[in-house]
């Protein structure tokens, strides 16, 4: 069982992190108008609306840090939803500059709270994601533990990610769109890094730099690449030139990532399978 302060409760569950209360000044109009628009857009397709990441977490740089939410609709998203949640993203990041763009993801309530996405989406929500509409799922669903089971259904995949992330590489059309899957790579990298080490370790966090840390002391052959991998996902990639950004790339789908998947595999098992999956679960932004 893992330490009190490491993102445990006092019985060793995972705490919920972020809250509304954390919501830095800058970001809380975003906040707000992007609640008024997916209540008004989405009505009663909408089961429940959160947050995720930097910005419930308080931690969110103005200018610097986007705006994620996560709609979780009554029925299977269609192709109608996904465009309002994209023009839902796109007047929101329009009109705030605070935020450096708007992500929605979409999924619905029945793979929310299915026996498959228990430990995966089900914990995101649980644990990851802080409620902004509708009804709270996370009272549907137990409480977790930073554990192997836990470990495999998060990060078991990255196998899976390492041939897209180069047929996207050699895809590119230019330096920004190599920016973005460098640093969604790069998270990805680190977070399965961490879960690695996880039940070890003993506790869960959100902070990458940590994460890296945390995953060093278990593997010091490794560490000096996984911090590099942090601080890319951080800050390097928003300057580096296109050479740059290709040669991480390639340091995490040929060099790191083959090593870490197998690695990965032999402690924990490969994540389930996920036939006909048509929720957008988020793999590469816990």
């Amino acid at each position: 069982m893992g330490t009190v302060g490491r993102g445990l409760d006092s019985q060793g569950y995972i705490e919920r992190e972020g809250s509304l209360g954390r919501v830095r000044d800058a970001f809380r109009p975003a906040v707000a108008a992007a609640r008024d628009r997916v209540a008004e857009v989405f009505g009663k397709r909408l089961d429940s609306a959160y947050l995720y990441g930097s910005v419930p977490r308080g931690t969110a740089r103005v200018g610097r840090s986007d705006l994620d939410l996560l709609l979780v609709l009554r029925d299977e998203p269609t192709p109608a939803d996904r465009a309002d949640a994209d023009a839902v993203a796109a007047a929101v990041d329009k009109e705030f500059p605070a935020v450096d763009g708007v992500g929605i993801l979409l999924a619905s309530r029945a793979q929310t709270l299915s026996e498959l996405e228990t430990y995966d989406l089900g914990w995101f929500v649980a644990c990851l994601c802080t409620p902004l509409l509708g009804e709270d799922l996370a009272e549907f669903l137990p409480r977790y533990r930073p554990d192997s089971l836990l470990a495999r259904e998060t990060n078991g995949d990255l196998a899976l990610f390492l041939p897209r992330w180069r047929a996207r590489a050699a895809a590119a059309a230019d330096t920004e769109e190599l920016r973005a899957l460098v640093r969604r790579a790069a998270r990805h990298l680190v977070r399965t890094g961490f879960t690695l080490v996880m039940p070890r370790w003993g506790g869960w966090t959100s902070d990458l730099t940590e994460m890296a840390e945390a995953f060093g002391a278990y593997y010091p052959q490794w560490a000096e690449r996984m911090r590099a991998a942090a601080v890319m996902a951080y800050e390097q990639a928003i300057d580096a030139d296109a050479d740059t950004l290709r040669a991480a790339l390639r340091e995490y789908t040929d060099v790191i990532g083959p090593w870490l998947a197998e690695e990965y595999a032999a402690a924990h098992g490969i994540k389930a399978p996920r036939p006909n999956a048509s929720a957008e679960v988020p793999s590469d932004t816990p």
